[in-house]
């Protein structure tokens, strides 16, 4: 019996669409992350990988929606291909099992390159222009998640013994955000 035909497809923010990823494969089951592909920490993949079983399909727009830097996308690869599921990437038009040639990890490891190649282009270039839109007064940065009565707040809470955890909640931040105003005293 044929495994199932499982996507995965993602996008780097909430109001981008996938529609185009996929659009026309006959697929049992997708898994749809809307987050950066800069790490693994991307909790449908997780589902993904938990699900899919001996003989499953996974197929994935490009690598670079799989994993936007080389070691990433090989140990995504690696412990899908250990379950003995099949990996297709359909713009490449490359697919691996697990039991891939040295030509195929070749492959594998440019155009995962490309990919961690692309993404660094792509920061210096939002660099570039961040420090250019800065000298011409037009930049000014992300606005404060909280303002000044409100971190004031946040410290003193934090101080009184309030969890991280709990400060983020209340305050409708990441925990990161409190970190970054309390270090900011």
């Amino acid at each position: 019996m044929a495994g199932q035909r499982v996507s995965y497809v993602r996008v780097s923010s909430q109001d981008q669409s996938t529609v185009r990823q996929l659009a026309g494969v006959e697929v049992d089951r997708t898994f749809e992350d809307k987050a950066s592909g800069k790490d693994q920490n991307r909790p449908q993949l997780e589902e993904l990988i938990k699900f899919v079983r001996d003989g499953d399909t996974v197929l994935v727009h490009s690598m670079d929606r799989l994993a936007r830097n080389l070691d990433d996308l090989r140990s995504i690869v690696r412990r899908l291909t250990e379950k003995k599921v099949q990996v297709q990437f359909v713009k490449e038009q490359l697919t691996f099992t697990g039991e891939d040639n040295a030509m195929s990890q070749l492959l594998l490891s440019v155009m995962g390159a490309f990919a961690e190649f692309e993404r660094s282009l792509i920061r210096e270039r939002q660099r570039e222009g961040i420090a250019l839109a800065k000298k011409r007064g037009i930049y000014r940065g992300r606005a404060p998640s909280l303002d000044a009565p409100r971190a004031v707040e946040l410290r003193e809470k934090a101080a009184a013994g309030v969890s991280k955890a709990e400060l983020a909640r209340q305050f409708g931040v990441s925990r990161e955000t409190v970190y970054a105003y309390l270090r900011a005293v």
